[in-house]
C-alpha cells in the first residue's frame, strides 16, 4: 500500500476544459475493434470543474447546470477513472468528489473523459502519487484503461492523438483563438454514427506546422483537413447542419462538427467577433446552447492544491 506522504492537500481542484478535435480524421477498423483516429486536439477556455477532497471512501456529488443528465449514471467515467488509478497505484485512500458541470453531456467536446482525466489528475495529487515511484506511469495507464479520450485530456494542451486515442504526441501552443461552440441539445451517440461511416480520410502521417503564426493561419491550415464524422452525424441530427449554417452566417474563418457530434465550433479573428457572434445565434435560437470562448492555453487543467 501507498504510505502517508509529507506536504499532501486536503483538497485538489481542477479544471476539466471541453476538448475540441480541430480535425478528425477516420482510418479502417483495429483488430481489437476500434478505428484507426488522427486528430488535432485543442482544449477550450470554458470547461467543468473536479474538486477532491480527503476522504476515508470514495464518492461522488454532482452540481452545475447540466449535472441533472448524469442523475440516473450510478458508476460513470470518474469513478470508474479514480478507482482504475487506486488500482494501479496500490491506494486504499478514498476521495470525496465534487463534479460541477458546465458542459452538455454526450455532446463530442469530451466532457465525460475530460471530467476523468481531471479526476485523475486530482487523485494523483491529492493521494502523493508524484512521490511514489511509478505514479506518473500508473496515472498514465489509468488514463488508458479509463477510455480513448482521456489520454489526451490527461494532457490538457495541444496534441496529436492517434491510435484509438491512446497515442498523444504534445504539440507547441496554438493561437489563443478566438471560438464559438455551439450544442443544439441533439444526442448523437457515438457508435451509430460510426456504423454509418462512409468516406474515410485515412491515417496516413500528417505534418502539423510546428507553429501557426495567428487564427488565420491555423483556420486555413485546418481548410485542408476534414472530420470524417460530420457527415454520418448529419444523417443521424440534421440539426447540425442548422448549426454550422448559422455559424457560418456569422463570417467564421472556419466553422466544423466537434468530434462524433452535436457540438460544433467556429473560428473567428478576434475576442469581438466571436462574442457579436455567439450573441446572434444564441437569439437566433434560444434553445441551443452558446458559448464564446478561446483555444486555451497548454496544461490549462494544471491541479490547484489547498
Amino acid at each position: 500500500m501507498a504510505s502517508a506522504v509529507a506536504d499532501v492537500p486536503d483538497r485538489v481542484t481542477v479544471f476539466a476544459p471541453a476538448k475540441i478535435n480541430l480535425f478528425l480524421h477516420v482510418g479502417d477498423k483495429r483488430a481489437d475493434g476500434y478505428h484507426a483516429l488522427q486528430s488535432l486536439v485543442g482544449f477550450a477556455e470554458t470547461g467543468d470543474e473536479l474538486c477532491a477532497e480527503a476522504a476515508d471512501d470514495l464518492s461522488l456529488v454532482m452540481d452545475g447546470p447540466f449535472a441533472s443528465a448524469l442523475a440516473d449514471e450510478k458508476d460513470n467515467l470518474v469513478l470508474r477513472s479514480a478507482r482504475a488509478l487506486a488500482a494501479g497505484a496500490c491506494v486504499a485512500s478514498g476521495a470525496r468528489l465534487r463534479l460541477t458541470k458546465n458542459l452538455p453531456v454526450a455532446s463530442g467536446i469530451g466532457g465525460g473523459s475530460a471530467d476523468a482525466a481531471a479526476c485523475l489528475r486530482a487523485l494523483w495529487r491529492l493521494w502523493g502519487l508524484q512521490a511514489l515511484r511509478g505514479g506518473r506511469v500508473s496515472l498514465e495507464q489509468a488514463a488508458v484503461e479509463s477510455g480513448s479520450d482521456v489520454p489526451v485530456c490527461l494532457l490538457s494542451g495541444a496534441a496529436l492523438m492517434e491510435g484509438r486515442g491512446e497515442r498523444v504526441t504534445a504539440l507547441p501552443e496554438l493561437p489563443r483563438a478566438a471560438l464559438v461552440l455551439v450544442n443544439p441539445r441533439v444526442a448523437v451517440p457515438t457508435g451509430p454514427v460510426f456504423a454509418r461511416l462512409a468516406a474515410r480520410s485515412g491515417v496516413a502521417q500528417i505534418q502539423v506546422p510546428s507553429a501557426f503564426a495567428d487564427v488565420q493561419a491555423l483556420a486555413a491550415w485546418l481548410g485542408q483537413t476534414r472530420n470524417d464524422l460530420q457527415a454520418p452525424a448529419l444523417e443521424i441530427a440534421p440539426v447540425i447542419q442548422e448549426v454550422l449554417t448559422a455559424l457560418d452566417a456569422e463570417d467564421a474563418l472556419l466553422t466544423r462538427m466537434c468530434g462524433s457530434g452535436a457540438t460544433c465550433y467556429a473560428l473567428f479573428a478576434n475576442d469581438a467577433a466571436a462574442m457579436r457572434a455567439a450573441q446572434a445565434v444564441q437569439q437566433a435560437h434560444p434553445g441551443w446552447w452558446v458559448c464564446a470562448t478561446r483555444i486555451a492555453a497548454n496544461n490549462i487543467g494544471a491541479p490547484r492544491s489547498f
